[in-house]
């Protein structure tokens, strides 16, 4: 039976996991929303006004589940790992209160305007509920990850008698690897949005929903998946040297290298055999490697053998698991990188008629492949945080304290019990929320548009809020 530290682990890691899916939808879906609205003002057309609505009651229920699953990490803090406050709880404290107190203070208070103030309010006071709500969540994630951005690479502190006492918030905040891994992440929850919007809104397509909203979130997701995954690209890249800079084990783990120097081949395929160390049934491209990571064919690149002590303690993390997450966050990447590029690209190939965008003329397996890439941010996001969180083991707190140092004596059959006992709920959960989604999507396709407003013929912000009243005085009833 596994040990009280494994299982506990694999507890955090099954809270976490549940927990990360809803964050990443709501950081950016609340930007998505102002878009919607920002939209709507502008224009009049009420097609962006049906999209608010419809993703507003996704993001109320992605919210609420954010919150009741993050309630559970807060707890295993004191359960299952007590050394971890005990130890750096003087800094950790203070940077989870900010985040609760943004969370309060902009999302819980302005986000039951978005959700009940279409005619309860003045249009400009909605607008700047929806701004409000979606700039709290934004702030809510810089201060996770802060912290988390700390646990990997901490600054600004020193040790007294066991304890870490912050002596420059400044270095804490600004820690190296905290702008790389915010953009990463702000980045991420972007693309899982784009592709959520596009997928299920061509689910709605598919089922015979052919509301021009729908083809306009179509249109937007697609748009906003292809303009971010290159950026995406570009800042893993340089999260990635950042990391080579403050965490090498991690990068050699990623890669799967063994021996440290020059013409380091980039590894496609193996099998790490921990054993062994070394790789069975590799397939690599020599120099490839060195060159992605120090731009040099004779750049050396850290091995995996430097980071095992002469007793033989092994100070990297376990091989195979970030290996391989590594490679499904970057194939998943690609796969995003395709598909939103290829049906773009085809879209703008087909307007020839001078109707940009044509939804009706996507080939269907493009559009039939957009449904399932709908949960593709997930997969791409919990296979990021694997290899982020995994490859920092053994350190809980990098080169401060290991992740033993830090979990309760507790029976390790009452861990797995509660851990068998987070997981049913979780999957419930899951299925519940994934039901919801379907059940919304299925509705919306037999709603009737809403009534179409004649826009201005400046079509800019020319009686925008009045424009906005109308539209929610005639919004049907839920």
């Amino acid at each position: 039976m596994m040990d009280t530290l494994i299982l506990s682990r694999i507890q955090f890691a099954a809270n976490i996991s549940f927990h990360i899916l809803f964050p990443t939808i709501t950081i950016a879906l609340g930007w998505f929303l102002l878009f919607f609205k920002l939209r709507f003002n502008w224009t009049g057309d009420l097609k962006w006004m049906e999209a608010y609505r419809f993703w507003v009651k996704i993001f109320a229920l992605s919210f609420a589940m954010g919150v009741v699953s993050g309630i559970t990490m807060s707890f295993q803090f004191g359960t299952n790992w007590p050394g971890f406050m005990e130890t750096v709880g003087n800094i950790a404290g203070p940077l989870l209160a900010y985040e609760v107190m943004t969370a309060f203070f902009l999302e819980a208070v302005f986000i039951g305007i978005m959700l009940f103030g279409f005619s309860r309010v003045p249009g400009w006071l909605h607008t700047l509920a929806t701004f409000l709500v979606a700039f709290g969540t934004t702030m809510s994630t810089f201060w996770i990850i802060v912290l988390n951005s700390w646990m990997h690479t901490p600054q600004g502190f020193e040790m007294i008698d066991g304890v870490a006492h912050a002596t420059d918030w400044w270095a804490i905040i600004f820690n190296p690897s905290m702008p790389y891994r915010l953009a990463h992440m702000l980045l991420a929850s972007g693309l899982t949005v784009a592709f959520l919007i596009a997928g299920i809104a061509a689910f709605r397509y598919i089922l015979g929903d052919r509301k021009e909203t729908v083809r306009s979130q179509i249109r937007s997701g697609l748009t906003f998946a292809a303009i971010l995954i290159p950026i995406q690209i570009f800042a893993g890249d340089m999260h990635g040297l950042n990391t080579l800079e403050y965490q090498p084990a991690k990068v050699a783990a990623m890669e799967g290298n063994w021996e440290t120097g020059p013409n380091t081949p980039l590894v496609l395929f193996a099998l790490p055999n921990e054993e062994t160390r070394s790789n069975d049934v590799e397939i690599a491209i020599p120099n490839l490697a060195s060159i992605i990571l120090t731009h040099s064919p004779d750049g050396v690149v850290p091995g995996l053998n430097d980071f095992v002590a002469e007793d033989g303690t092994v100070l990297h993390p376990p091989v195979d698991k970030v290996f391989w997450s590594f490679r499904v966050m970057v194939g998943t990447g690609m796969a995003m990188l395709l598909l939103s590029w290829a049906s773009l690209a085809f879209l703008w190939r087909r307007a020839e008629d001078g109707r940009r965008f044509a939804i009706r003329r996507l080939p269907k397996p493009l559009l039939w492949a957009l449904v399932p890439m709908a949960g593709s941010g997930w997969v791409a996001t919990l296979a990021g945080w694997y290899t982020t969180e995994i490859g920092r083991q053994p350190w809980l707190v990098h080169g401060v304290m290991t992740t033993e140092m830090a979990v309760a004596d507790v029976p390790a059959p009452m861990v797995l019990s509660t851990l068998l006992g987070y997981l049913a709920i979780y999957a419930a959960l899951l299925f519940a929320y994934i039901g919801v989604v379907l059940y919304l999507a299925v509705k919306a396709r037999h709603g009737e548009p809403l009534t179409e407003l004649t826009p201005s013929s400046s079509g800019a912000m020319v009686d925008a809020i009045t424009r906005e009243d109308r539209g929610a005085a005639i919004l049907p009833a839920e």
